[in-house]
């Protein structure tokens, strides 16, 4: 009888850890407080039983959606959502169990990554870089906004790809918005304010990374170019192991010669920066966010590449395909920071993300170089990034006819005798300098000679010239690290470094 009643225990406990192991688990992403993008396919996934079949009720849908799960557990389903609006829903789960997500809008999603000035939070954190925003007090007392969602990507690495991360969805008040994403939240607020429907800001970023890190492995492998990158890293690791080799090598001859057999903390073990090897955070803060319908990206990286700033050309636009190739939701806008003026920086960085415009279908870039700080390279004026970022998308994709989202971009060059004449793209409605004189203009004649040049406004153009250049044939404007112009339109939006000539340049070989 007693080895009955242990056969039936053991089946009960059997039972129930089956039942456990088989309920319906969703990603972090598929939570309470989420926005989903409106007036689309979005959608739902997670993990079940073998087979399994889910059942689920959307709130603006009386109609229940089925889906099985497949041999390995995972389920997924694209149901269809309607316009935004600031009316809450509810969506049921149900299987072996039932989850109900609570609070969920409609509206318009967006993806912010990149690096330390996309991460650089609102608020201030005493004794690091994290100085806060300008008027960083005022901004959070005012940043009320329960129908702008907020989920931040916790920090983590992996050198495989993940199915899932740690994060949830929250209301923007003055208490998330204090560690959140500033540009991202900027650029949101101020969508928010125009679109009138709900805006959710997934922001996966961290400070110091490369676009190596947040690009596939296989992308990565399949292009000539990039294969030195990988080199580096197996080197960087092989560095890495020797030197953690012979610190346990020490720790073990340290030991035994201690009487006590304690160790004495003579030596330091070596560290490792996880966020500084290629493809770790497209493995662990991107890859899970792929089956979460997005309208657009906003980027803000490239100072951890300035040192290789020609291979940038075409290392960010791969990321940037690869990255819509792993959406499935074709060219999605995509717009980016070029990096402000810093001691740390160099012009070629700002030219390969200037290049990247032509190359980055469905892409616009904001120009920083009158809001950077030469001594800092973490300025605290996120506010108008924010506000050009969502210029462009407010322009590009929700359609403001006649509103100039972009500062001049130099289109061509005519050369007059001992003159250089400068055509812009978004100049149509002139061109003005703050200050008396134009700044920041050279000119260059055959022997690759630069000299500071006049320069003057005629119309929607720029000439240029200098009394030690007889016959210009080249032009750059903002060509160093820490560039003071001071050349705009007349929608007070600067017009982008830039040069004419395409003479080799320091990271061309590197």
């Amino acid at each position: 009888m007693i080895y009955l009643k242990r056969f039936l225990l053991f089946l009960f406990v059997l039972s129930a850890i089956s039942s456990l192991s088989a309920q319906v688990k969703l990603p972090a992403l598929v939570g309470d407080n989420m926005v989903l993008q409106q007036k689309a396919k979005v959608n739902l996934w997670g993990w079940a039983s073998t087979n399994e079949k889910i059942s689920i009720r959307l709130g603006w849908n009386n109609l229940p959606i089925e889906t099985i799960a497949d041999a390995d557990g995972n389920w997924k389903i694209a149901v269809d959502t309607p316009a935004g609006s600031e009316k809450p829903y509810d969506i049921t789960i149900n299987a072996a169990n039932t989850i109900v997500l609570k609070n969920v809008l409609i509206g318009e999603v967006w993806l912010c990554s990149g690096q330390s000035n996309m991460f650089f939070p609102v608020g201030r954190e005493d004794k690091t870089w994290k100085t806060g925003v300008k008027n960083y007090q005022e901004e959070i007392k005012n940043a009320t906004y329960p129908s702008i969602r907020l989920f931040t990507v916790a920090l983590n690495a992996s050198p495989t790809p993940l199915d899932d991360l740690k994060g949830s969805w929250k209301e923007c008040s003055p208490e998330s918005i204090t560690t959140f994403s500033a540009v991202a939240y900027f650029f949101g607020r101020d969508l928010y304010q125009k679109l009138k429907v709900p805006i959710g800001l997934i922001s996966t970023s961290w400070g110091g990374t490369k676009a190596e890190a947040w690009t596939a492995q296989s992308v990565l492998e399949k292009e000539v170019a990039f294969l030195p990158i990988l080199q580096e890293d197996a080197k960087n690791e092989k560095v890495y192991q020797e030197k953690l080799e012979t610190y346990y090598l020490n720790l073990i001859n340290e030991r035994i010669a201690s009487a006590e057999n304690a160790p004495k903390d003579q030596f330091k073990k070596p560290k490792k920066e996880p966020n500084k090897t290629s493809y770790v955070l497209y493995n662990a803060m991107l890859h899970p966010i792929v089956n979460y319908t997005i309208k657009g990206a906003i980027w803000y990286q490239g100072e951890s590449n300035s040192g290789k700033a020609y291979l940038y050309r075409t290392l960010f636009p791969a990321m940037v395909k690869s990255w819509r190739a792993e959406w499935n939701q074709g060219d999605f806008p995509f717009y980016y920071v070029q990096i402000t003026p810093h001691k740390g920086q160099n012009a070629e960085i700002r030219e390969a993300q200037l290049i990247s415009l032509k190359i980055i279908p469905n892409s616009a870039m904001v120009v920083t170089t009158d809001v950077g700080d030469a001594n800092n390279i973490h300025p605290i004026d996120k506010q108008t990034v924010g506000y050009r970022l969502s210029l462009i998308a407010r322009a590009k994709t929700y359609g403001e006819n006649n509103l100039v989202y972009s500062g001049p971009i130099f289109n061509r060059m005519k050369i007059k005798k001992q003159k250089a004449q400068l055509f812009f793209d978004y100049a149509e409605s002139g061109l003005k300098k703050k200050e008396e004189t134009l700044k920041e203009f050279e000119v260059a004649g055959n022997d690759q000679v630069f000299y500071p040049a006049d320069a003057k406004i005629e119309g929607k153009t720029i000439v240029v010239s200098s009394s030690k250049v007889k016959e210009p044939v080249a032009v750059r404007f903002a060509w160093k690290a820490i560039p003071e112009p001071n050349l705009f339109n007349n929608e007070n939006l600067p017009a982008s470094p830039f040069r004419t000539d395409n003479w080799e340049i320091k990271t061309e070989k590197k």
